[in-house]
Formats: C-alpha cells, structure tokens, sequence
C-alpha cells in the first residue's frame, strides 16, 4: 500500500479492561465458548487476549457475515479451523443461514465428549451453558436474537453498544452468558489493525476517514478491480489511493464549489459501500499458509 498515514489506532475504552476481567471471572460459569469472527477478517477479528483466557474451555468458532465475505476464502477458512480441531460454521446472524446447524455441532464436536461424561453420571436435565465473545460490530448480539427467536440483546450497527455481561435464554436445554466486544490495548500490526478499521470494529470518529477510503481503494484496485471499477463505472490504471479517491467523487458528482471534489464525502461513500457489501463479496486476509500456520 503507498504511505499514507491515518494516524496511530488505538481504540480501547475503560469498559474494554472490565470485560476482559469480567471474562476471565465467568469462565467457571459455562461449558463452553463460542467467538464470532468476521469472515471478512478471521485472523485481525480474533482478539489474542481472547484466545489467552479460553484456553482452559471447549471452544469454537463462527465466521460471522459470510453473505458479504468472499465465498471461496470462507471455505478456505473453514477447513483452515477444522484442521486445528476447532468446530467452525460460516453464518449470516441477519438471515439465520448457516445457523441451525450451530447446536447440532455444539453437542456433536464441540461438547460431545463432555455430555457423554454427564449422561453417563445421569446428569441429563443440565443445561448446556455457552459464553458468546467477540470484538465489537461483529454481530454477537444479532445471533444471540436469532438463536433465541427475540430481542433480547440490543442491537445497533456501530460497535461498543453492549457494555455489561446478560444470561439469554435459547431454550429449554442452551443458554448463552453475552460478554461486551472487546479490542485489545494495542495493535502490535498496522495491517490488523487497518482491517478492523475497514470493517467498522473501530470507531470512525477515531480516525482519518479519508486516508483509510484511499488504503481500502488501494486494496481493492489489487485484488478485486472488477468490482470497484464496475460500481463506480471507473476506467482508469490508476492504483494511488488519493487518486482513485477523487475519480470516485468526481465520478458521483461530489464537488464543492470550484470544481473541487468533497474528498471527505466520498471517503464514507467508499466505506459504507464496502461494508454493506455493494461492492461485491470481499474478504481482506486469506488463511495462513503452512501446516504450522
């Protein structure tokens, strides 16, 4: 990517260091954890303190937004998981796809071992106790609804909104312990930590909006020209970010006076129709490569 600077991110809000030590005090509480990860970006969407603090419980993961990640990739990360022992299903919380499959797999390989040990001892009415993490926006509180056919946790399309700990109710065998997003202190890789940023797990008002618009544009011309020239009926080998910023406002129309073009604008246009998926089915990290990745 050129040098272009949005500044040093760090996002990480005092009721971030409560989670993490609300975490690791309820672990005791539940059978098993469950971490959304953004299919867009499983490895940078996976908190490394998150992973600290579970290693004692059965675990799994759920590649979250699927319907706007790149098909082919999502599999690959699929696989990627399962190679390691790690139950993984692709899913879209908003539609429920993939869903329904979730406990199923629970009971089967994530818990099989530990409800075999609890029929044996003829503990068959427990309920099955699951804590649901994940960084912020990636979609916790939209599956825990779904799963439990209700509104019972809110719900809005920016992150930090959940800010303490709720005991749901999936059914009459499943209940799920919602911990707030957590991000970690600080982002050791710039490139983790601009993915984030692409997606929306931190907060724009943080960040230069139109330097992250012409990083994001830079990738996108490299590894899905297609679907950036098609949307925004471009024509051009242009691949620097300012300038293919500014085809994109001109192209929209987006001028102030003098012909100057409202950067700033186009910047949230670019991002918003990345992240609402308008630009295709985009994924912005592959898995590892190597069988010791």
């Amino acid at each position: 990517m050129a040098d272009i600077k949005i500044g040093n991110i760090q996002w990480f809000p005092g009721h971030m260091t409560k989670t993490k030590r609300m975490i690791a005090a309820n672990l005791s509480l539940v059978d098993g954890v469950v971490a959304l990860l953004d299919a867009r970006i499983p490895l940078s969407s996976c908190n490394p303190q998150l992973t600290e603090l579970m290693h004692s419980k059965p675990y799994m993961v759920l590649l979250n937004k699927a319907d706007v990640a790149d098909p082919n990739l999502t599999a690959q990360w699929v696989r990627y998981y399962q190679k390691q022992g790690i139950p993984a299903l692709a899913v879209d919380c908003i539609s429920g796809k993939g869903t329904k499959q979730f406990l199923p797999v629970v009971k089967e390989q994530m818990l099989g071992e530990l409800l075999a040990k609890r029929q044996k001892a003829g503990m068959v009415g427990r309920p099955i106790r699951l804590m649901i993490v994940g960084i912020p926006n990636v979609g916790k509180s939209s599956f825990i609804n779904k799963m439990a056919k209700s509104k019972r946790a809110k719900v809005e399309d920016r992150p930090g909104v959940t800010r303490t700990k709720q005991w749901v109710r999936v059914d009459e065998q499943t209940e799920f312990l919602d911990m707030p997003g957590v991000l970690w202190p600080k982002f050791d890789d710039e490139e983790v930590a601009l993915r984030l940023a692409f997606t929306g797990a931190i907060r724009d008002q943080v960040l230069d909006i139109e330097a992250l618009a012409m990083l994001l544009l830079e990738y996108l011309h490299e590894n899905y020209p297609k679907s950036l020239l098609d949307r925004y009926k471009l024509e051009t080998e242009e691949t620097e970010g300012d300038k293919l910023l500014e085809l994109v406002g001109r192209k929209r129309g987006m001028l102030l006076s003098g012909g100057v073009v409202n950067t700033e604008r186009a910047a949230i246009t670019v991002l918003d129709d990345f992240r609402g998926a308008k630009l295709g089915r985009i994924t912005l990290e592959a898995p590892p490569k190597g069988a010791d990745a």
